[in-house]
């Protein structure tokens, strides 16, 4: 009996970590547009594609589901989520809210520590947004690491876990929007010109201008974004 019970244990064990790696690989390839906005997910193809059983790809889709990078319609299937404007403006009028008050409560708990931390991430996204600048694609993926990771260290002292969870998903959200309009010819926006006003905004412990910043960084996001799907939407 205690054999059968520990093959029991490690097989849900097995199941757990193929579960987490289709969910991980999924999202992944959601994000950065290998599988498509709209597009039906044949359970069958995924299986093949990513080596997965049928049991932990369900259970990864229904986390997709809980993500909201995945929809399914009753016994019909699975879909790619839909990209819309009228979702981005609602996503980032959300974002613009809560990332403000999050940032004034982050600068009013931060202490020397915090700043050192908000010191090491706006170098490491220096660092990228210098080949970004080149429009080298290549990069994408580390920029929106060190992106993502600027932004939670800029919000990391607030004192709200549910402010950091929510703001997590909203971010998860707006990855697929952004990466849109990141490589998108005609613009001459100079994100690492808006990253740096914020950092020297927070450094200075200037919470109004701080917040200003940001939102209107995220505004200028928005606005890039949005002129990207309707040049996609013309095409």
């Amino acid at each position: 009996m205690p054999f059968m019970n520990q093959h029991i244990s490690n097989s849900k064990k097995v199941s757990k970590t193929l579960a987490d790696f289709a969910y991980q690989t999924i999202r992944a390839d959601i994000i950065r547009g290998e599988l498509k906005a709209d597009e039906k997910l044949r359970l069958s193809n995924l299986c093949k594609k990513y080596d997965i059983g049928m049991s932990p790809l369900r259970e990864a889709l229904a986390r997709l589901i809980g993500d909201a990078l995945v929809v399914t319609e009753g016994q019909r299937g699975f879909w790619v989520a839909p990209l819309s404007i009228d979702e981005l403006v609602d996503i980032s009028r959300v974002r613009n809210l809560l990332e403000g008050e999050a940032l004034q409560r982050s600068m009013v708990h931060g202490d020397d520590a915090w700043r050192t931390q908000l010191t090491h991430a706006f170098e490491a996204l220096t660092q990228v947004e210098t080949e970004l600048a080149g429009r080298n694609r290549d990069v994408v993926p580390e920029w929106e690491h060190a992106n993502r990771h600027f932004h939670e260290v800029l919000v990391s002292r607030c004192g709200s876990p549910w402010l950091q969870r929510i703001l997590k998903m909203l971010y998860q959200q707006s990855e697929r929007y952004r990466r849109i309009s990141l490589i998108r010819k005609g613009s001459n926006r100079s994100l690492h010109d808006e990253h740096e006003a914020i950092y020297e905004a927070v450094m200075a412990g200037n919470v109004l201008k701080a917040c200003r910043l940001v939102e209107l960084h995220l505004q200028l996001t928005s606005d890039a974004v949005r002129a990207a799907l309707q040049d996609n939407i013309s095409t």
